[in-house]
Order: C-alpha cells, then sequence, then structure tokens
C-alpha cells in the first residue's frame, strides 16, 4: 500500500543526479586495483604472495569506516563529514599514485577505504531529503549510480592503465575527488541530526542496534548471500576469460565487464516496487536471480562464442539481483527512525561485504582446486541458503496480515 503523500518538498531531480554520480565517483575508489594488481606489484617491489593485500587493505579501511566514520552521519553535520571523508580520500588517492615502494601504497590502499566512505553518508542523505512515498525511487536512483562506479570502475581502470599507467589512474581519481568535494560542498543542504550520543555511546550502541532490529539481520542475510556470489562471480571470470578456453586481453575483459553493468537497470524498478509495497515478492526475485546468474554458466555449451555469450547473460542477471536487492534493503532500513539511519546503513554495508569477501575468497580457493563449475556451484549456494530466511519471514507476514484481519472477520 502507497503511503499517504506528504506536504513536505521532495528532493529535486537535479540533486538526486547529483548524489548518485556522487556515489559512483567514490565507491569507484574501492576497485580501481582490483584489475591492476600485476603492474602495482611489479612497480612497488609487493611480492606474488602478498599481492593480494592490495584489495584486501582497501577493503578493511572500507569496513573501519563503515563501523567508526558512517556513524558519525547520525551526529555530526552531514555535508562537512562528507567534505571531510573526500579530502582525505583525494590525499590517499595521491599517495597511491606517487608510491615507490610497498607500504606506501598499502597505507594508501586502507586510507583510500577509509575515505570511500563517504558514499554511505550520501544514500541516508538522500533518503533524509526525500518524502516516504518517493524514498524507494530515490534511493533507488542513487544506488544505480554507486552499482555503475563498481561495475565501471575496473573496466576503466584497465583501459587507462593499459594506455597510460596505473599511476595515472590514482592521480585522476585524485583530482576528481576534489572537483567533488568542493561541489558537494557548494550544491548539499546543511543537515545536522537531532543527535542525543556522544560518539562513544553511538558506537557502543550499533550493537544493540543488531541485536533488536530484526529487519536489519534479514536484510543483510539477504544480501550478504547475493554479494558473496557477486563477488564470487567478478573474482573467477576474470581468470577463466583470461585462460586458454576463451584467452581475452585486458581490453577484451574491460568489454565484458562494461556489458554486464547493464544489470544496474533493475535498481529504479526495485525501487518503484518497494514504494508499492511489494519488497518480500520482489526479495524472493531478487535471490532466485541470483542463484540463476551462477547456475547459467554450467549449461555452456562447447562453442566458445555461444559459451561466452551465456557468460555475459549471466554477469547481467547477477548484477539484476544485487543491484535490485540492495535498492530493497536500504529502502526498507530507511523505513526505520531517522535518527539511526547512518549507524543502520553502516551495519548493513559492513554485514554484506564481509559476505562478498567470504565469497571472492572461497571462490579463487574453489576454482584454483576444483574449476570453475565447483566455484559456480558455490555461488548458486549462498543466495540458496538465505532462502529459508524468506520463508520465515513470508510466513510471518501472513501470520500478521491474519492477526490484523480476525477483529473485522469476528465482526
Amino acid at each position: 500500500m502507497t503511503p499517504h503523500p506528504s506536504k513536505d518538498p521532495d528532493i529535486s531531480p537535479r540533486l538526486v543526479l547529483l548524489l548518485a554520480l556522487a556515489s559512483g565517483l567514490i565507491v569507484a575508489n574501492l576497485y580501481y586495483a582490483q584489475t591492476l594488481v600485476g603492474p602495482i606489484s611489479a612497480a612497488t617491489g609487493l611480492s606474488s604472495g602478498a599481492a593480494g593485500l592490495i584489495v584486501t587493505l582497501t577493503q578493511l579501511g572500507y569496513a573501519l569506516g563503515l563501523l567508526f566514520i558512517v556513524p558519525l552521519g547520525d551526529l555530526v553535520e552531514n555535508r562537512r563529514l562528507v567534505t571531510a571523508a573526500l579530502l582525505l580520500t583525494a590525499l590517499a588517492l595521491m599517495a597511491a599514485a606517487a608510491s615507490t615502494r610497498a607500504w606506501q601504497f598499502l597505507a594508501a590502499a586502507l586510507l583510500v577505504g577509509v575515505g570511500s566512505v563517504a558514499a554511505q553518508v550520501l544514500v541516508p542523505f538522500a533518503a533524509h531529503l526525500s518524502r516516504e512515498e518517493t524514498r524507494g525511487r530515490t534511493v533507488g536512483k542513487v544506488v544505480s549510480g554507486l552499482l555503475l562506479g563498481i561495475m565501471l570502475a575496473r573496466p576503466a581502470a584497465s583501459l587507462v592503465a593499459n594506455y597510460a599507467g596505473w599511476q595515472l589512474v590514482f592521480g585522476g581519481a585524485s583530482l576528481l575527488i576534489l572537483l567533488l568535494a568542493a561541489v558537494l560542498w557548494r550544491q548539499l543542504p546543511r543537515r545536522v541530526p537531532a543527535a542525543t550520543l556522544g560518539y562513544s555511546e553511538l558506537i557502543g550502541s550499533m550493537w544493540r542496534l543488531f541485536a533488536t532490529t530484526p529487519l536489519l539481520r534479514r536484510r543483510a542475510a539477504y544480501h550478504a548471500g547475493l554479494f558473496a556470489s557477486f563477488s564470487l562471480f567478478w573474482t573467477v571470470a576474470p581468470m577463466l576469460l583470461a585462460g586458454p578456453r576463451f584467452q581475452l586481453s585486458q581490453n577484451g575483459i574491460a568489454l565484458f565487464a562494461l556489458v554486464g553493468m547493464a544489470g544496474a537497470v533493475a535498481s529504479p524498478f526495485a525501487g518503484r516496487l518497494a514504494d508499492a509495497g511489494h519488497t518480500l515478492p520482489a526479495t524472493a526475485a531478487a535471490l532466485l536471480l541470483g542463484i540463476s546468474g551462477c547456475a547459467l554458466p554450467l549449461f555452456a555449451p562447447d562453442s566458445r562464442h555461444a559459451a561466452l555469450a551465456l557468460l555475459v547473460a549471466a554477469s547481467i542477471v547477477l548484477d539484476m539481483a544485487v543491484a535490485a536487492n540492495l535498492v530493497l534493503g536500504q529502502r526498507a532500513i530507511f523505513g526505520l527512525p531517522a535518527q539511526q539511519r547512518s549507524r543502520l546503513n553502516g551495519l548493513y554495508f559492513a554485514l554484506f561485504f564481509a559476505g562478498g569477501a567470504l565469497g571472492s575468497a572461497l571462490g579463487a580457493w574453489l576454482y584454483a582446486r576444483f574449476g570453475w563449475q565447483a566455484a559456480m556451484l558455490a555461488g548458486m549456494a549462498f543466495p540458496a541458503l538465505a532462502l529459508p530466511l524468506w520463508f520465515g519471514e513470508l510466513g510471518q507476514s501472513a501470520g500478521t496480515r491474519r492477526a490484523t484481519a480476525a477483529p473485522g472477520d469476528a465482526g
């Protein structure tokens, strides 16, 4: 059921577009290094055994920022918080570009992750500025920008590095983030939360929020399963594409990733479904799409071109599932009290990023030990494990409807 329209002014389409663009540019910083591990390691003297730290430390920094910086969105003025985080990110990106030793790049990567959580301050900001009846659509559009940033970062970094070197990727990103900080400082309205807690109490309250908010735990579990599949697929697919069967170049893999980003179109549609009260069935559809995305490659024919086409279709289906479910989850979470949104959003992202880290690590291990099919079976299993939780929510929802209808039936 659509909520009764509010008389409060809604967020402008121009500001929604700016927030979507900003979210994509910021979150892209987390993914530039993923396709550049080889050249970065060679330039900084990082051993092949430790090369994985480039990605791991960026993700670790992001997790720390989610848990200790994003909650500040419930405490301090949001525009100032975003700008400060972006300045940190720009400095860290420039330090990464100038790195000549492994420890310098790794330290910069950690700080890039910490500062990039500015994106997760902007998404609750957009929700706060939206009316209740349009909040899902607004969040869907902003999350579309965020997902496009994730999906475009890898191919863009590969293409730039191929022609101009990996240092330009990080140096150029630093300049973009500095420009973005200036634009957001001028364009964002001030938002001062009605804070009643100090910082230590704010951080301490997060465990309590997790323990007392079943909706958060459910949505985090759904998306952890899907994000695990997503991360697994995008970890092992480039290995398969570069291998003897497909023999794609770095540019070919970049084009493959560009085609897969078509799945981001699901975000606005998911937002509309959530606004119309269809979150539960839309969640089931997302989980089933996630299972299907990893199942499709198992039916690849012998033909190289047909198999590649099936892989492209799988990437689009899987990206659609992740894009839709992310919006559904954030729309549900942002329906909870406004003074908790930043903390809830930080917890939500931290939890499902843990699922993504597990999927990526397990996928790489399974691919190395048992092959592509084993990795895809694991990718199917992650969202499948969330289905029993969905059936439990369906039963609770049906029970609530019966309880609500009972007094009227009796009359």
